[in-house]
């Protein structure tokens, strides 16, 4: 499945309190949730907040999928940049 890094800006998001990153998750897991049960393929990786902004892996069928989901749950999406590799402390052995 396409692997895709998605920048959302969200001003001081680096400095948001455990808490509403917490609450962030869950909403974004229900909102998740809700379009798996539709049929949806589409999962949340990993997030990192830093700076003024958000940066997102998601794997997903399509990236048609990605703004669905960022839409359905009044995240912002303002760059949305398909995986062409992936580097590791590893690969580098």
């Amino acid at each position: 499945m396409p692997q895709y890094v998605i920048e959302r800006e969200i001003p001081g998001a680096g400095n948001l309190p455990e808490a509403e990153l917490v609450n962030i998750s869950k909403h974004s897991n229900g909102v998740l949730d809700a379009m798996r049960g539709e049929g949806s393929d589409i999962e949340w990786v990993q997030s990192f907040a830093a700076g003024d902004k958000i940066y997102c892996v998601y794997n997903a069928a399509s990236e048609e999928l990605i703004r669905e989901h960022a839409e359905r749950g009044g995240f912002p999406a303002n760059k949305i940049t398909a995986v062409g590799g992936i580097l590791n402390p590893e690969k580098g052995q």
